[in-house]
């Protein structure tokens, strides 16, 4: 070995060593020091993939839902209500499967602090807008008066009354980590905290809008329009998210009297060939001149079906049919390892946040087991569009195209709520 051959690897020493120094909790307690890296956190920045996508990362997030929350809840409220009638009894029902399951607990702890199933990280900007006024919402009926008026009633249906089987008093809904655990699932990326995640504040945003216009109000599209099912017949739209969202938007338009427009558009296809690399890129390259000349769309829906272990079921029954589970996603512009995403900005993070949880907030009270919960992750997958967008997941491969069709009936009631207030 040469003198400068020797005087190399003296200096590599060193600098070995002077890392370890200045770094030390990195090297030895497991982090990744390679994110630490300028080249890595730029492949990072340019990878579109979530963690999500990774079986593992779902894996642990399904084996630490356990058993159907409302289960347990519904007993608890059942028991409360007891002194006040002898009579009141716990409704029969057959046992949730674990698949219908939202957290019990949520995947990563939250901070305290202020500040894309397959959706990927893009690279976008946004224009502010101002954020809605408030409202008032009253808290729902007690649990005794909900199993009285369903067993009074003549006809059985679903969303004839509220019936909660979680305590969705405005006491319960303030202790932050009662509301994390019972309608958010927490995305290993990233973190929520106590000021983003407040039930009052969501309740209280008003997010109405007027069915009286001839100009478009609600968009529906597919980042993901290859998206098929269980049954899916090869090359028939009808069978594909396509399909659900055209009776999405049968049912918005002609039950409830929204003008509503559908865009078909293949994000995900390139050159003829599934490529979802870029789909939310593409799919925002074509919304944002659309949006300029259609001002007065206020709800913007991506509608998906999720990709889950081919065990699982995600289905239930509602109004006596078989109905796919919906999942709600949320974008934060923030991750554990890079902090606020810059890159992503997004001003209407709570306003979307509001949204979701309205809609979760009626489901629990209409449809108590129809909904898995809303998945809260790091990036921002075009939710900056408008303050009421909503990246939504309508089943997964292993539900039937019926499935899944038979889902938009309950999540249209469940808008409308939201919409009409």
């Amino acid at each position: 070995m040469t003198n400068v051959q020797k005087a190399f690897c003296i200096l590599l020493s060193m600098c070995f060593f002077a890392t370890l120094a200045v770094l030390p909790g990195t090297f030895f307690t497991g982090e990744n020091v390679y994110r630490h890296l300028p080249l890595y956190r730029f492949l990072e920045k340019r990878a579109h993939m979530s963690s999500y996508e990774d079986i593992e990362t779902y894996k642990k997030i399904a084996g630490e839902n356990g058993k159907y929350l409302g289960e347990r809840a519904r007993s608890e409220q059942l028991l409360a209500e007891k002194g006040e009638s002898e009579e009141l009894q716990t409704p029969e029902s057959t046992p949730v499967p674990e698949e219908t399951a939202i957290p019990s607990k949520t995947v990563k702890s939250a901070k305290i602090s202020e500040s894309d199933k397959t959706p990927k990280p893009e690279k976008t900007t946004a224009s502010p807008e101002n954020p809605e006024p408030d409202k008032s919402q009253k808290p729902p009926k007690s649990a005794a008066q909900n199993v009285r008026n369903i067993q009074d009633s003549t006809e059985t249906i679903a969303a004839a009354v509220p019936h909660p089987m979680i305590d969705l008093s405005p006491e319960k809904l303030a202790d932050y980590n009662y509301l994390l655990g019972q309608f958010y699932i927490v995305d290993s990326n990233t973190e929520a905290d106590a000021v983003q995640i407040n039930a009052e504040d969501f309740l209280k945003q008003d997010l109405k809008i007027t069915k009286e216009t001839d100009t478009p109000q609600i968009l529906i599209y597919h980042s993901h329009s290859q998206e098929t099912f269980a049954d899916s017949r090869e090359g028939e739209e009808s069978d594909t998210i396509v399909g659900v969202g055209d009776y999405l938007t049968q049912l918005l338009t002609e039950n409830y009297s929204y003008q509503v427009v559908h865009l078909k558009e293949q994000f995900d296809m390139a050159g003829g060939e599934l490529d979802r690399s870029a789909a939310y890129d593409y799919a925002r390259d074509y919304l944002e001149p659309y949006l300029q000349e259609n001002p007065d769309i206020q709800v913007i829906i991506d509608l998906h079906r999720d990709g889950i272990p081919e065990d699982r079921h995600l289905v239930t029954e509602i109004n006596g049919k078989p109905t796919a589970q919906i999942l709600f996603y949320n974008g934060l512009s923030y991750t554990t390892s890079k902090g606020s995403l810059d890159y992503l900005p997004n001003p209407y993070i709570q306003q979307n946040l509001a949204f979701s949880f309205q809609l979760e907030y009626q489901a629990a009270q209409y449809y108590p087991q129809f909904y898995r919960g809303i998945y809260l992750a790091g990036y921002r997958y075009n939710l900056h569009l408008r303050p009421r967008s909503l990246l939504l997941e309508a089943g997964a491969q292993t539900n039937t195209v019926q499935e899944v069709k038979n889902a938009m009936e309950p999540f249209a009631d469940i808008l409308d709520k939201v919409l009409q207030g």
